[in-house]
């Protein structure tokens, strides 16, 4: 090949590399999130399922870094809730139930499935990290929002197992999540997503273990706790003495996941800046001044 031809070659080559460069926008996005949440334990053990769901809402900002990564983080907020009374037939008889709100922020990586630059639908998945607060409470016999944790239901904190230390209501869970997007515009997407959360650990629901002495609950916690560790005298036909100490409670090796569900709009921030000026420069336009309206009639 000749020079001229090879250097020909390189150089379109050169410009080629270079408009693709330009086609890709790396431009952040922000997204709101509403749907659902559910969550999976002692008092559901069934995965994730949308009934008895609750709401979620939240936010989030992604930030590519080349065609298929981007990196991503935001917020999420809804509550979860669980009942005995739905759960398997053989745990009915238990008749626990709790209810939490879920506050997370997170950080993870995505990868896209498809380039949404050469289509308007575009899959994804992404994995990384979460922080959440929780704090399980249920109603007591007269309808009363009682919190379960300081009741120590399970024994933790009391002097009588000191080996049994209370859970902490901020925790750290490993997130994962996918879905799509669809292309409105060149600046604003539409999606379902589909979000998933395995915590380290099983007091979500405040069950995880076994039943504690009655007398050591009511000693040092009082008979709210005692009447909120055992329900199952509550039911028709329930157990009404208190269990032993040790009888199976939760069951402790399998730890909580909690769900998030719904639909997703994307923004990128670019736009935000581009539509203000938009505003602006209406806002500016003025009628022109000094105009002479007279004429000369011949």
């Amino acid at each position: 090949m000749k020079p001229i031809n090879l250097l020909s070659v390189m150089l379109c080559v050169c410009i080629g590399i270079s408009s693709q460069a330009q086609e890709l926008d790396k431009s952040a996005t922000f997204s709101l999130f509403s749907g659902g949440m559910n969550y999976q334990g002692d008092l559901k053990p069934k995965t994730f399922t949308i009934e008895n769901s609750s709401p979620a809402i939240g936010i989030s900002i992604r930030k590519p870094l080349n065609r298929w990564f981007s990196l991503r983080g935001g917020v999420n907020v809804g509550t979860i809730k669980a009942a005995d009374a739905w759960n398997n037939e053989d745990l009915k008889v238990r008749n626990l139930s709790f209810t939490t709100t879920i506050k997370e922020a997170y950080l993870g990586l995505e990868v896209a499935i498809l380039d949404i630059s050469s289509g308007r639908f575009a899959p994804y998945m992404y994995g990384g990290i979460a922080v959440f607060h929780f704090n399980p409470w249920a109603r007591d016999n007269n309808g009363v929002k009682t919190y379960l944790k300081p009741l120590s239901t399970e024994g933790q904190g009391l002097s009588a197992y000191p080996d049994s230390k209370p859970y902490n209501l901020t925790q750290i869970s490993m997130a994962f999540g996918g879905g799509f997007r669809f292309a409105i515009s060149d600046g604003l997407n539409i999606g379902l997503e589909f979000n998933q959360r395995k915590s380290f650990t099983d007091y979500i629901d405040d069950v995880s273990g076994n039943y504690v002495e009655r007398d050591d609950l009511l000693q040092e916690r009082g008979i709210k706790a005692v009447e909120l560790a055992y329900r199952a005298d509550e039911i028709p036909g329930g157990r009404p003495l208190f269990p032993s100490h040790g009888d199976k409670r939760g069951t402790p090796t399998e730890m909580d996941w909690y769900y998030f569900f719904g639909a997703t709009m994307e923004v990128k921030l670019s736009s935000f800046g581009g539509l203000f000026k938009h505003t602006k420069s209406v806002a500016n336009q003025r009628c022109p001044r000094n105009v002479n309206y007279s004429s000369k009639i011949y």
